[in-house]
């Protein structure tokens, strides 16, 4: 072959000392294509050599200060395998192979099972607990364990400081069989019920030292709340529990010298709850703030920091591990995998989502705070009559006082029922869930309101998972810019077909990509350049 088959240019230097390649002349590729598949053999080592054909890579042999037929060496990027990204001691503590981990997702939106198929290939993915009630959720904890007896696996465990019922329930469900790994999310403080899950699992094994059998990630976009899992749990809490039975005397003395959380995961610019952070000065702060926590504590296992928000991508994925994260984090890429527990119809239109097709909302669990989450507004309404009904709250003290014009058309248009028998669901709703809250209602007139606002908040997700028929401009699809950033790579790839979007497929794609990425930009650190087309990780079958 000659020099002109390739399109690689060298550009080092030669005022080091010379080396030389040396193996077999026939494992050296010359052309693009033969130098992109020794790179993309993350297995083996790439050589890069150069001799009268032009630049060629070989995945065997070596380098040597012997000269081999004038074979002169370029550069080296050695093995990478895909179970050699993040931080070892993450996939050793959670019994996972990959340092990856599928987020929760509400309502089984990150089903059952999606939880099962990563599981099996070595990853661990969250189940996403929120708003499932107790009886269900205690059938899938049951089908989640025959299927992996020895893991991996998480429960979300989601707070809502409006149902407290609901996170005491899930806690005592967790318990109850034995879950070893929670992702906390939406908490904005620490709870009795997540301080109670913690200590309930510790002890001290044969030999003294402390183990820790219950663990926890935490889902966390803001110093103040990553600095409660950071440290040991309060006083006040493990005083409480104690005196109430709930844990020993050696499990309180254990919780006071142990993070809350073994992992903190730092949440960015993300779909559903979210604050819009940039992961680029999220992610630092964060590590900044372990590192201070550490010099504190002197943990005997530091706390891990990975890395959620923006993680859609070959390109997103390898940042994250290079800014420090010690796992990273997908969420919205998976809602659009054939095992999630979302709509056919949502899964298609999440295949057109653009990075711009995503906006703010009021957010049903939070909403009397004014809390929001981000989703698609493509193809809904929903974001803006949302928005309306947070206007109502605001202006108004009671369903009473919002004018007949306006009540009407909540009637007509967003309800399509009458909100006398919109009340009685969601009394029927929150009886099952936490009767406590019809009771606060029935003596605030306001929080009657808020609380019959929340029905269609909660409804319009319900609907789309459930594809209802009637209903899609008010179907609320969680989603961050990175289902965008994903699309575009994904374009005429396999992965374009929502129906070929596999979980798996896609966990694997994204970390293949990565080290494909690292491995390429070492060999340009060594100068030596590539054309345009190398720089694109294409998606191929897993």
């Amino acid at each position: 072959m000659t020099a002109q088959t390739n399109s690689l240019i060298s550009t080092g230097t030669d005022d080091k000392t010379p080396l030389y390649w040396k193996g077999s002349e026939q494992d050296i590729g010359y052309s693009d294509p033969q130098i992109q598949s020794a790179l993309l053999d993350l297995n083996s080592p790439c050589y890069l050599i150069k001799d009268s054909q032009g630049i060629g890579a070989a995945t065997s042999g070596q380098f040597t200060d012997s000269d081999n037929a004038g074979k002169n060496a370029l550069a080296f990027a050695p093995a990478l395998p895909v179970e050699n990204l993040g931080d070892p001691e993450f996939k050793k503590l959670h019994g996972c192979k990959y340092a990856y981990l599928a987020g929760s997702m509400a309502h089984g939106i990150s089903s059952k099972e999606m939880v099962i198929a990563l599981g099996k290939a070595g990853f661990l993915a969250s189940f996403g607990a929120g708003g499932i009630v107790p009886d269900q959720l205690e059938k899938i904890i049951q089908e989640i364990q025959n299927a992996l007896p020895n893991g991996p696996y998480a429960f979300n465990l989601i707070h809502n400081p409006f149902a407290e019922a609901m996170e005491k329930s899930a806690v005592d469900l967790y318990l109850k069989y034995g879950v070893q790994t929670v992702e906390a999310s939406a908490f904005m403080d620490l709870t009795r019920y997540v301080v109670q899950y913690r200590a309930a699992g510790l002890c001290y094994d044969d030999q003294g030292n402390i183990e820790i059998k219950n663990k926890i990630i935490a889902k966390i976009s803001r110093r103040e709340v990553a600095l409660r899992f950071m440290e040991p749990a309060p006083d006040k809490f493990l005083k409480q529990l104690l005196a109430d039975g709930l844990i020993t005397a050696t499990q309180a003395e254990i919780a006071a010298k142990v993070p809350m959380a073994d992992d903190i995961t730092v949440e960015a610019d993300s779909g559903g709850h979210t604050d819009n952070r940039p992961l680029v000065s999220l992610l630092p702060s964060m590590i900044a703030l372990r590192n201070e926590i550490q010099e504190k504590h002197n943990y005997p296992q530091p706390i891990r920091i990975g890395a959620a928000g923006g993680i859609g991508t070959p390109e997103s994925t390898l940042a994250a591990f290079i800014m420090g994260a010690a796992y990273v984090v997908t969420g919205s890429v998976n809602q659009g995998c054939v095992e999630s527990g979302t709509s056919l119809h949502a899964r298609k239109l999440l295949t057109e989502v653009g990075m711009a097709d995503v906006t703010m909302a009021p957010a049903f669990d939070m909403f009397e705070m004014g809390g929001k989450l981000q989703v698609v507004k493509r193809s809904t309404l929903f974001p803006m009559r949302a928005k309306k009904l947070n206007d109502l709250y605001n202006s108004c003290k009671s369903i009473e006082e919002i004018p007949a014009e306006e009540r009407k058309k909540l009637e007509t248009q967003l309800f399509k029922k009458d909100l006398d028998q919109i009340w009685q669901e969601t009394v029927d709703y929150f009886q099952v869930r936490d009767p406590e809250q019809i009771n606060k209602a029935l003596k605030n007139p306001r929080k009657k309101m808020a609380l019959i606002f929340r029905w269609y908040l909660g409804q319009a997700s319900h609907w789309a998972n459930k594809g209802e028929k009637g209903r899609e401009m008010d179907y609320q699809i969680w989603c961050g810019p990175s289902m965008g950033a994903f699309n575009d790579w994904v374009r005429g790839s396999y992965l374009e077909d929502y129906q070929q979007r596999k979980s798996v497929d896609v966990a694997m794609n994204l970390l293949k990509g990565a080290a494909y990425l690292y491995r390429l930009q070492q060999l340009k650190n060594q100068q030596v350049w590539f054309p345009a087309k190398f720089s694109t990780y294409c998606p191929v079958p897993q």
